[in-house]
């Protein structure tokens, strides 16, 4: 056997790159401040509002300039050093962490009132939208810089079992803190792993671009990237499936009132609700990295998404924890199953001098849905109540597989 066949075959050749290790233990830190970022908002905004809409509405505080920037954000990256990008990104994220933080504190609470606390929260997620147009795609783009084209699959998968170990923890511990140092000990911690992340984030060699785009003007270097999604099928149509599947079947924007009002376990089986996706995924992620899909992975990309949405539809109806508990955790293994394929296929299609465009457009697709599934659960739960919009949304993910494995017949014949 020759030796780049037993590389292809070991399970931990990613791992053994220094920068790489150095990329993942700084994206571990980084994603799992996010998450309990994420979880300290969606039940700080709860308690403050009582409002499930005032949860949907974080989502589109986000999302409206993640959007707006998105593509200009993909421009700039491929014309930027990216190592440079990236420790920005995350410093401007600590400065909106500092932000909430005072927003938490005993003299803010005793100064103003709670309706200008709700703006001032919603104001700083506005603010570190824009910081995630630049920062989250320069994560996957700086991957393909450090490792070997023969290893991208490899990497792929523990970057992504990454990002779901660093969100189960977060998304935990984000609950935990709640209930043991409220909403300011909870941002306390995320501002240590922000700092944590920039130190060893900046241990990784600057990485500047291949192909020089400066006699290009702006738009049309961006015109470049959406045409080269566009006419690429396969990850046109992953990548569609993910948006509108998460779209609707965003469950875990609701899971604070879950949690609160309807199986009352308060913020630690908030915390543990929270995670259980995440917990899926990285089981099945850790398995994936050992024993990699062989055969079939676009026919199984559809049917990991179809089963996702019955798991949403069976978290509806549950008023036990550890059902629902458990519809979380099979939802997320599947989905793991679905994050693994969708990103080795954008990382092997993806040529290097387009990557921060194209990890842009499916920063807009996929990244984005989440706060757009955020807003359309909170508006829905507004519309039909609660239990009815989470059932819809599962419902609409069924719907969107079947449309896509009739309409798509290249993503679901494809093999890697």
């Amino acid at each position: 056997m020759s030796p780049d066949s037993d590389q292809n075959h070991d399970p931990f050749v990613s791992i053994r790159i220094t920068e790489f290790r150095n990329l993942m233990t700084g994206r571990f830190l980084f994603v799992m401040a996010l998450r309990m970022l994420s979880t300290s908002i969606g039940w700080w905004i709860y308690e403050l509002t009582h409002d499930p809409f005032s949860i949907g509405l974080l989502g589109l505080a986000e999302i409206v300039p993640a959007l707006s920037f998105a593509l200009y954000a993909g421009h700039v990256i491929d014309l930027s050093d990216k190592k440079k990008i990236l420790l920005k990104g995350v410093f401007f994220y600590l400065c909106c962490a500092l932000l909430l933080f005072l927003l938490s504190g005993n003299y803010t609470s005793r100064h103003l009132g709670t309706h200008w606390i709700v703006l001032g929260i919603y104001a700083v997620i506005f603010c570190s939208g824009i910081v995630r147009a630049f920062a989250g795609p320069t994560f996957a783009v700086l991957l393909a810089y450090i490792v070997p084209k023969e290893t991208l699959q490899n990497a792929t998968t523990w970057n992504q079992g990454t990002w779901l170990s660093a969100s189960v923890s977060g998304h935990a511990a984000g609950g935990f803190l709640i209930a043991l140092f409220g909403i300011s000990g909870s941002l306390t911690a995320v501002c240590i792993l922000m700092i944590s992340a920039m130190t060893v984030l900046s241990l990784i060699k600057s990485k500047k671009p291949i192909v020089n785009n400066n006699d290009k003007k702006t738009w049309e270097s961006v015109k470049e990237g959406l045409r080269f999604v566009f006419k690429t099928k396969v990850i046109l149509g992953a990548i569609t499936l993910d948006l509108f599947a998460v779209l609707f079947g965003g469950a875990v924007a609701m899971v604070p009132v879950y949690a609160s009002d309807i199986l009352k376990v308060g913020p630690q089986g908030f915390g543990w609700l929270n995670a259980a996706s995440d917990i899926g995924a990285i089981c099945i992620v850790i398995l994936l990295t050992l024993a990699p899909l062989k055969r079939g992975q676009g026919r199984k990309l559809l049917v990991a998404v179809a089963g996702f949405g019955c798991c949403i539809i069976l978290f509806a109806y549950s008023k036990w924890f550890w059902l629902s508990f458990a519809a979380l955790l099979i939802s997320g293994m599947l989905d793991g199953i679905s994050l693994v394929i969708r990103g080795t296929i954008l990382q092997l299609k993806t040529p290097m001098e387009l990557r921060g465009r194209v990890m842009s457009v499916n920063s807009m697709f996929i990244n984005s849905s989440n706060e757009l599934g955020q807003f359309e659960s909170g508006l829905a739960a507004k519309l039909m109540g609660v239990v009815p919009s989470v059932v819809f949304g599962g419902c609409m993910t069924l719907f969107i597989v079947i449309a896509t494995w009739i309409k798509a017949p290249g993503l679901r014949k494809f093999e890697y």
